[in-house]
C-alpha cells in the first residue's frame, strides 16, 4: 500500500459513481477537486481534511443494519473510520473497518459507492478538520439473529437494528441519512 494507491482508488470510486442527486454530485466534484489538490488526502495526517471509509452493514436479508454508538459523537452511526497505511484501496478500508468494528469475518462489500458525506470533526489529530466519508454497502453472510457481533474498543455499544425501527431519542441515529442509504442499497 501507499498513499498513492489509496488516493487513486478514491479518485476511481468517485469518478465511477453515478448519482441523480444534485447535492451528491456537487459533493462528488468537490471531493475530486480536493483529491486533485492534496496527494495525501486519504491519510489522517492531512489536517485540511481527509477521506474516510464507512460501511452500511446489512444482514443477509437486508432487514437489519448494524450500528455503533460512537463514543465521541454520542449517536448511532454506520461503521467506519480512517483509511490506514496498510489499506490498498478505500474499498479495502471500508471492509476492514466493518470487520474490526463488528467482529464479523464473513462480509461482502458491494463495489459501487453508495453515498458520500462531509462533516466537520475534531478527530484523532486533535484539531478541527473535515471528514470526506465514502460510504459502501457491506453485507453479512447470514441474518442478524445468526451473526454474533463483538463490540470493539472504538464503540460504546454495537447493535443490529431493524431497518424500519432505527434508534430514536438523544442517542438516536441520523435517521434520515441512514434511511436514505438503506433505501438506495435496497434499490440495487
Amino acid at each position: 500500500m501507499s498513499a498513492a494507491t489509496l488516493h487513486e482508488s478514491a479518485v476511481d470510486v468517485l469518478t465511477e459513481w453515478r448519482t441523480d442527486d444534485a447535492a451528491a454530485d456537487s459533493l462528488r466534484h468537490t471531493t475530486l477537486a480536493f483529491l486533485a489538490a492534496e496527494p495525501r488526502a486519504c491519510l489522517r495526517e492531512s489536517a485540511a481534511g481527509h477521506i474516510t471509509a464507512s460501511a452500511v452493514l446489512l444482514d443477509r436479508g437486508g432487514r437489519h443494519v448494524l450500528l455503533t454508538l460512537h463514543p465521541r459523537v454520542g449517536r448511532w452511526l454506520q461503521l467506519g473510520g480512517h483509511c490506514e497505511p496498510d489499506d490498498r484501496t478505500v474499498r479495502d478500508a471500508a471492509l476492514r473497518e466493518a470487520r474490526e468494528e463488528s467482529g464479523i469475518d464473513e462480509l461482502t462489500l458491494e463495489p459501487e459507492l453508495l453515498d458520500a458525506h462531509t462533516h466537520p470533526i475534531t478527530c484523532s489529530l486533535g484539531v478541527p478538520t473535515r471528514h470526506l466519508d465514502l460510504r459502501f454497502v457491506v453485507r453479512a453472510a447470514a441474518d442478524a439473529q445468526d451473526v454474533p457481533i463483538v463490540r470493539s474498543a472504538e464503540s460504546t455499544d454495537l447493535r443490529w437494528w431493524p431497518i424500519d425501527a432505527l434508534p430514536d431519542g438523544p442517542e438516536g441515529a441520523e435517521r434520515d441519512a441512514l434511511r436514505a442509504m438503506i433505501d438506495r442499497a435496497d434499490a440495487r
